[in-house]
Protein backbone atom coordinates (compact mmCIF):
# COMPACT_ATOMS: atom_id res chain seq x y z
CA UNK A 1 0.00 0.00 0.00
CA UNK A 2 3.11 2.35 -0.42
CA UNK A 3 2.64 5.38 -2.45
CA UNK A 4 4.10 8.82 -3.72
CA UNK A 5 1.82 11.58 -4.05
CA UNK A 6 1.72 15.26 -4.31
CA UNK A 7 -0.94 17.52 -2.77
CA UNK A 8 -2.25 20.76 -3.37
CA UNK A 9 -3.84 23.66 -1.45
CA UNK A 10 -4.73 27.29 -2.71
CA UNK A 11 -2.73 29.13 -0.30
CA UNK A 12 -1.13 29.59 3.11
CA UNK A 13 -0.65 32.87 5.39
CA UNK A 14 2.71 33.24 6.65
CA UNK A 15 4.75 34.21 10.07
CA UNK A 16 5.81 36.69 8.09
CA UNK A 17 2.59 37.82 6.82
CA UNK A 18 2.78 37.19 3.62
CA UNK A 19 0.92 35.15 1.87
CA UNK A 20 1.95 32.05 -0.54
CA UNK A 21 0.03 30.51 -3.08
CA UNK A 22 -0.45 27.23 -4.95
CA UNK A 23 1.41 25.17 -2.77
CA UNK A 24 2.40 21.57 -3.47
CA UNK A 25 3.55 19.37 -0.76
CA UNK A 26 5.25 16.04 -1.78
CA UNK A 27 4.62 12.80 0.34
CA UNK A 28 5.11 9.37 0.68
CA UNK A 29 3.25 7.19 2.70
CA UNK A 30 4.17 3.12 3.97
CA UNK A 31 1.64 0.36 5.39
CA UNK A 32 -2.39 0.69 5.62
CA UNK A 33 -4.65 3.23 7.23
CA UNK A 34 -6.84 1.53 9.58
CA UNK A 35 -10.38 2.24 9.45
CA UNK A 36 -10.84 4.46 12.45
CA UNK A 37 -7.77 6.48 11.25
CA UNK A 38 -6.00 6.00 14.58
CA UNK A 39 -2.64 4.31 13.59
CA UNK A 40 -1.19 7.30 11.30
CA UNK A 41 2.56 8.64 12.44
CA UNK A 42 4.23 11.64 10.77
CA UNK A 43 7.97 11.36 9.77
CA UNK A 44 9.77 14.60 9.62
CA UNK A 45 13.13 14.65 8.17
CA UNK A 46 16.12 16.70 8.67
CA UNK A 47 17.62 19.77 6.95
CA UNK A 48 18.69 17.93 3.79
CA UNK A 49 16.48 15.31 3.67
CA UNK A 50 13.15 14.79 1.48
CA UNK A 51 9.74 12.32 1.81
CA UNK A 52 11.46 9.60 0.48
CA UNK A 53 12.05 7.95 4.03
CA UNK A 54 12.14 4.29 3.02
CA UNK A 55 11.71 2.17 -0.30
CA UNK A 56 7.86 2.24 -1.90
CA UNK A 57 8.90 -1.42 -3.27
CA UNK A 58 12.07 -3.57 -3.86
CA UNK A 59 13.55 -2.04 -6.75
CA UNK A 60 13.33 1.36 -5.42
CA UNK A 61 16.05 3.35 -4.02
CA UNK A 62 16.88 3.53 0.02
CA UNK A 63 15.28 6.14 2.08
CA UNK A 64 16.86 8.31 4.68
CA UNK A 65 15.24 6.07 7.75
CA UNK A 66 14.51 2.51 5.69
CA UNK A 67 16.04 0.34 8.68
CA UNK A 68 13.62 1.74 10.82
CA UNK A 69 10.31 0.96 8.15
CA UNK A 70 8.83 -1.49 7.28
CA UNK A 71 7.55 -5.27 8.74
CA UNK A 72 8.16 -5.47 12.59
CA UNK A 73 11.06 -2.54 12.71
CA UNK A 74 10.70 0.67 14.78
CA UNK A 75 7.75 2.05 12.16
CA UNK A 76 6.19 -1.13 11.35
CA UNK A 77 3.86 -1.18 8.49
CA UNK A 78 1.85 -4.46 9.70
CA UNK A 79 0.29 -1.80 12.08
CA UNK A 80 0.97 1.74 11.31
CA UNK A 81 0.26 4.37 8.86
CA UNK A 82 3.61 6.06 7.73
CA UNK A 83 3.54 9.79 6.60
CA UNK A 84 6.56 11.22 5.40
CA UNK A 85 6.23 15.07 3.56
CA UNK A 86 9.11 16.93 1.86
CA UNK A 87 8.78 20.39 4.03
CA UNK A 88 7.61 23.76 1.99
CA UNK A 89 10.61 25.09 0.90
CA UNK A 90 12.34 22.17 0.24
CA UNK A 91 12.91 20.69 -3.38
CA UNK A 92 12.10 17.51 -3.15
CA UNK A 93 8.62 18.13 -4.84
CA UNK A 94 7.49 20.62 -2.21
CA UNK A 95 6.98 23.84 -3.41
CA UNK A 96 10.20 26.05 -3.15
CA UNK A 97 12.38 28.79 -4.31
CA UNK A 98 12.77 26.84 -7.28
CA UNK A 99 9.30 26.10 -8.18
CA UNK A 100 7.40 28.46 -10.40
CA UNK A 101 6.11 31.40 -9.58
CA UNK A 102 2.09 31.98 -10.40
CA UNK A 103 2.52 35.37 -11.08
CA UNK A 104 5.69 35.74 -13.11
CA UNK A 105 5.91 32.20 -14.85
CA UNK A 106 9.46 32.05 -13.43
CA UNK A 107 11.42 30.03 -10.57
CA UNK A 108 10.71 32.16 -7.57
CA UNK A 109 14.48 32.08 -6.79
CA UNK A 110 14.82 35.11 -3.77
CA UNK A 111 11.35 36.32 -4.57
CA UNK A 112 9.84 33.67 -2.69
CA UNK A 113 8.90 34.01 0.82
CA UNK A 114 10.87 33.54 4.42
CA UNK A 115 9.63 30.30 5.78
CA UNK A 116 9.79 29.28 9.08
CA UNK A 117 9.26 25.84 11.39
CA UNK A 118 5.64 27.03 12.00
CA UNK A 119 4.85 27.58 8.30
CA UNK A 120 6.29 24.04 7.54
CA UNK A 121 3.93 23.10 10.23
CA UNK A 122 0.86 24.42 9.40
CA UNK A 123 1.41 22.88 5.58
CA UNK A 124 1.48 19.84 7.17
CA UNK A 125 -1.84 19.94 9.25
CA UNK A 126 -3.22 20.79 5.71
CA UNK A 127 -1.60 17.02 4.87
CA UNK A 128 -3.10 15.38 7.36
CA UNK A 129 -6.51 17.07 7.40
CA UNK A 130 -6.93 16.35 3.58
CA UNK A 131 -6.07 12.51 4.47
CA UNK A 132 -8.81 12.93 7.03
CA UNK A 133 -6.99 12.10 10.27
CA UNK A 134 -8.14 13.66 13.33
CA UNK A 135 -5.45 12.79 15.51
CA UNK A 136 -1.98 11.28 14.62
CA UNK A 137 -0.46 8.49 16.89
CA UNK A 138 2.66 9.97 17.04
CA UNK A 139 4.88 12.54 15.23
CA UNK A 140 8.66 11.46 14.91
CA UNK A 141 12.07 13.02 13.76
CA UNK A 142 15.70 13.97 14.57
CA UNK A 143 17.58 17.12 13.86
CA UNK A 144 15.96 19.60 12.22
CA UNK A 145 12.89 17.31 11.80
CA UNK A 146 12.63 17.62 15.68
CA UNK A 147 12.23 20.95 15.75
CA UNK A 148 9.40 20.20 13.70
CA UNK A 149 8.18 17.47 16.40
CA UNK A 150 8.49 20.67 19.01
CA UNK A 151 5.97 22.93 16.75
CA UNK A 152 3.71 20.37 16.44
CA UNK A 153 3.42 20.03 20.49
CA UNK A 154 2.86 23.97 20.37
CA UNK A 155 0.55 24.32 17.44
CA UNK A 156 -0.99 21.65 17.27
CA UNK A 157 -0.81 19.16 20.70
CA UNK A 158 -4.89 18.42 20.59
CA UNK A 159 -3.77 16.63 17.59
CA UNK A 160 -1.20 14.25 18.36
CA UNK A 161 -0.97 11.52 20.95
CA UNK A 162 2.58 11.59 21.20
CA UNK A 163 5.70 13.04 20.35
CA UNK A 164 9.34 11.80 19.57
CA UNK A 165 12.11 14.33 19.20
CA UNK A 166 15.61 13.28 18.65
CA UNK A 167 18.89 14.81 18.72
CA UNK A 168 17.06 18.56 18.59
CA UNK A 169 17.22 21.93 20.31
CA UNK A 170 14.28 24.09 21.15
CA UNK A 171 16.48 27.21 19.67
CA UNK A 172 19.84 27.54 17.87
CA UNK A 173 23.01 28.27 20.21
CA UNK A 174 25.61 31.03 18.50
CA UNK A 175 27.76 28.34 17.51
CA UNK A 176 25.21 26.46 15.42
CA UNK A 177 24.29 29.46 13.71
CA UNK A 178 27.07 30.19 13.05
CA UNK A 179 27.71 26.95 10.96
CA UNK A 180 24.78 27.15 9.19
CA UNK A 181 25.51 31.43 8.23
CA UNK A 182 29.45 30.34 6.90
CA UNK A 183 27.21 27.45 4.84
CA UNK A 184 24.90 30.71 3.09
CA UNK A 185 28.17 32.44 2.68
CA UNK A 186 29.86 29.24 0.38
CA UNK A 187 26.88 29.57 -1.63
CA UNK A 188 26.28 33.26 -2.15
CA UNK A 189 29.80 33.81 -2.71
CA UNK A 190 29.74 31.26 -5.60
CA UNK A 191 29.92 33.38 -8.72
CA UNK A 192 27.43 31.53 -9.86
CA UNK A 193 25.05 31.91 -7.49
CA UNK A 194 24.04 35.42 -9.32
CA UNK A 195 21.58 36.63 -6.41
CA UNK A 196 19.69 33.45 -6.75
CA UNK A 197 18.99 34.01 -10.30
CA UNK A 198 20.93 30.76 -11.29
CA UNK A 199 18.21 28.78 -12.56
CA UNK A 200 18.71 27.75 -16.30
CA UNK A 201 22.28 28.90 -15.92
CA UNK A 202 24.78 27.75 -14.04
CA UNK A 203 24.02 26.39 -10.44
CA UNK A 204 26.39 27.41 -7.57
CA UNK A 205 27.64 23.88 -7.26
CA UNK A 206 31.18 25.00 -5.83
CA UNK A 207 29.36 26.75 -3.53
CA UNK A 208 26.84 24.80 -2.39
CA UNK A 209 29.47 21.78 -2.42
CA UNK A 210 31.37 23.53 0.27
CA UNK A 211 28.65 24.48 2.42
CA UNK A 212 27.84 20.82 2.62
CA UNK A 213 31.87 19.77 3.46
CA UNK A 214 31.43 22.36 6.02
CA UNK A 215 28.13 20.69 7.43
CA UNK A 216 28.73 16.89 6.70
CA UNK A 217 32.10 17.83 9.34
CA UNK A 218 29.57 18.61 12.09
CA UNK A 219 27.37 15.94 11.38
CA UNK A 220 30.38 12.94 12.31
CA UNK A 221 32.13 13.02 15.90
CA UNK A 222 35.89 12.79 16.20
CA UNK A 223 36.19 9.53 16.94
CA UNK A 224 34.20 8.69 14.49
CA UNK A 225 36.13 10.21 11.65
CA UNK A 226 39.46 8.29 13.20
CA UNK A 227 37.38 5.18 13.18
CA UNK A 228 36.81 5.82 9.42
CA UNK A 229 39.66 7.82 7.81
CA UNK A 230 42.69 8.24 11.08
CA UNK A 231 45.24 10.21 8.59
CA UNK A 232 44.86 7.17 5.50
CA UNK A 233 46.35 8.36 2.56
CA UNK A 234 44.81 7.67 -0.87
CA UNK A 235 48.27 6.93 -2.23
CA UNK A 236 51.25 5.63 0.02
CA UNK A 237 53.09 9.14 0.55
CA UNK A 238 52.67 12.55 0.68
CA UNK A 239 52.85 14.20 -2.96
CA UNK A 240 54.22 17.19 -1.31
CA UNK A 241 52.42 19.74 -2.89
CA UNK A 242 49.14 21.96 -2.57
CA UNK A 243 47.10 20.68 -5.17
CA UNK A 244 43.66 20.30 -6.03
CA UNK A 245 43.61 16.40 -5.79
CA UNK A 246 42.98 14.93 -2.13
CA UNK A 247 45.72 13.43 -0.72
CA UNK A 248 43.87 12.11 2.78
CA UNK A 249 41.15 9.62 2.98
CA UNK A 250 38.79 12.29 4.57
CA UNK A 251 39.82 14.97 2.05
CA UNK A 252 38.21 12.78 -0.97
CA UNK A 253 34.86 12.00 1.49
CA UNK A 254 34.16 15.14 2.29
CA UNK A 255 34.46 16.46 -2.03
CA UNK A 256 32.61 12.84 -2.76
CA UNK A 257 29.79 14.36 -0.31
CA UNK A 258 29.50 17.93 -1.79
CA UNK A 259 29.83 16.91 -5.22
CA UNK A 260 26.81 14.76 -4.59
CA UNK A 261 24.73 16.59 -2.65
CA UNK A 262 24.61 19.47 -5.57
CA UNK A 263 22.82 16.41 -8.10
CA UNK A 264 19.73 16.49 -5.66
CA UNK A 265 19.58 19.77 -3.53
CA UNK A 266 19.00 23.81 -4.15
CA UNK A 267 21.23 26.25 -3.57
CA UNK A 268 18.39 28.54 -2.51
CA UNK A 269 16.74 26.52 -0.41
CA UNK A 270 19.38 25.71 1.22
CA UNK A 271 19.56 29.45 2.03
CA UNK A 272 15.88 29.50 3.17
CA UNK A 273 16.07 26.58 5.15
CA UNK A 274 18.62 26.99 7.28
CA UNK A 275 17.45 30.61 8.17
CA UNK A 276 14.34 28.95 9.33
CA UNK A 277 16.36 26.64 11.59
CA UNK A 278 18.02 29.82 12.84
CA UNK A 279 14.78 31.40 13.40
CA UNK A 280 13.15 28.83 15.35
CA UNK A 281 12.90 29.53 19.09
CA UNK A 282 10.52 28.00 21.24
CA UNK A 283 12.66 27.89 24.75
CA UNK A 284 11.40 30.01 27.65
CA UNK A 285 7.80 31.04 27.46
CA UNK A 286 7.78 30.16 24.22
CA UNK A 287 7.61 26.11 24.70
CA UNK A 288 3.91 26.24 26.23
CA UNK A 289 1.69 23.63 25.69
CA UNK A 290 -1.87 24.58 25.30
CA UNK A 291 -3.68 20.73 25.56
CA UNK A 292 -7.17 20.24 26.67
CA UNK A 293 -5.45 17.37 28.79
CA UNK A 294 -2.19 16.47 29.88
CA UNK A 295 -1.86 13.07 28.22
CA UNK A 296 0.47 14.06 25.64
CA UNK A 297 3.40 11.66 26.12
CA UNK A 298 6.72 12.00 24.71
CA UNK A 299 10.09 10.31 24.25
CA UNK A 300 13.29 12.90 23.94
CA UNK A 301 16.14 10.73 22.79
CA UNK A 302 19.54 12.29 22.66
CA UNK A 303 23.18 10.94 21.24
CA UNK A 304 26.39 10.99 23.93
CA UNK A 305 28.44 11.74 20.83
CA UNK A 306 26.41 14.64 19.32
CA UNK A 307 28.14 17.72 19.30
CA UNK A 308 26.23 20.06 16.63
CA UNK A 309 23.20 19.03 19.16
CA UNK A 310 24.47 18.41 22.08
CA UNK A 311 22.62 16.24 24.75
CA UNK A 312 22.14 19.01 27.10
CA UNK A 313 20.06 20.90 24.39
CA UNK A 314 17.69 17.78 23.99
CA UNK A 315 17.49 17.08 27.75
CA UNK A 316 16.32 20.70 28.09
CA UNK A 317 12.87 19.87 26.26
CA UNK A 318 12.25 16.98 28.21
CA UNK A 319 12.67 19.06 31.49
CA UNK A 320 10.35 21.63 30.18
CA UNK A 321 7.92 19.35 29.43
CA UNK A 322 8.08 17.27 32.72
CA UNK A 323 7.31 21.19 34.36
CA UNK A 324 4.12 21.82 32.52
CA UNK A 325 2.90 18.31 33.85
CA UNK A 326 3.49 16.11 30.45
CA UNK A 327 4.64 12.48 30.58
CA UNK A 328 8.39 12.87 28.82
CA UNK A 329 11.26 10.05 29.22
CA UNK A 330 14.59 11.19 28.15
CA UNK A 331 17.19 8.63 27.17
CA UNK A 332 20.60 9.25 26.12
CA UNK A 333 21.83 6.61 24.08
CA UNK A 334 26.04 6.50 23.90
CA UNK A 335 27.03 6.12 20.05
CA UNK A 336 30.50 7.30 18.80
CA UNK A 337 28.60 8.59 15.25
CA UNK A 338 28.15 12.25 16.40
CA UNK A 339 24.76 13.83 14.99
CA UNK A 340 24.32 10.71 12.04
CA UNK A 341 23.64 8.46 15.23
CA UNK A 342 20.19 8.80 14.62
CA UNK A 343 20.75 7.57 11.04
CA UNK A 344 22.82 4.95 11.97
CA UNK A 345 22.23 3.80 15.55
CA UNK A 346 18.80 1.64 14.71
CA UNK A 347 18.92 -0.76 17.07
CA UNK A 348 18.62 1.42 19.94
CA UNK A 349 16.33 3.48 18.79
CA UNK A 350 14.19 1.19 17.52
CA UNK A 351 13.51 -1.01 21.18
CA UNK A 352 12.72 2.90 23.00
CA UNK A 353 10.37 3.42 20.14
CA UNK A 354 8.53 0.15 19.93
CA UNK A 355 8.27 -0.08 23.15
CA UNK A 356 6.92 3.66 23.52
CA UNK A 357 5.02 3.26 20.89
CA UNK A 358 3.42 0.22 22.48
CA UNK A 359 2.66 2.29 25.74
CA UNK A 360 0.92 5.40 23.62
CA UNK A 361 -1.55 2.87 22.25
CA UNK A 362 -2.39 0.96 25.71
CA UNK A 363 -2.90 4.90 26.77
CA UNK A 364 -5.04 5.61 23.92
CA UNK A 365 -7.74 2.27 24.63
CA UNK A 366 -8.02 3.75 28.35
Amino acid sequence: MNKKDIFHFDYLLLKSGKKLENIDIAYETYGQLNADKSNAILLEHAFSGNAHASKLNENDEPGWWDNMIGENKAFDTNKYFIICSNILGGCGGSTGPASINPKTGKEYALAFPVITVEDIVAAQKKLIDFLGISKLLSVVGGSMGGMQVLQWMISYPDSILSAVPISTAMKHSPQQIAFNEVGRQAIMSDSDWNNGNYYQKNEPKTGLALARMIGHITYMSDKSMEAKFSRKLKDKEYAFNVGTNPEFEVEGYLRYKGSSFVKRFDANSYLYITKAMDYFDVSGKNFTIKSKNKNLKSLVIAFKSDWLYPPYQTENIARHLKLQGYDATYCEIKSSYGHDSFLLETEDETKLIKGFLKSVEKGALK
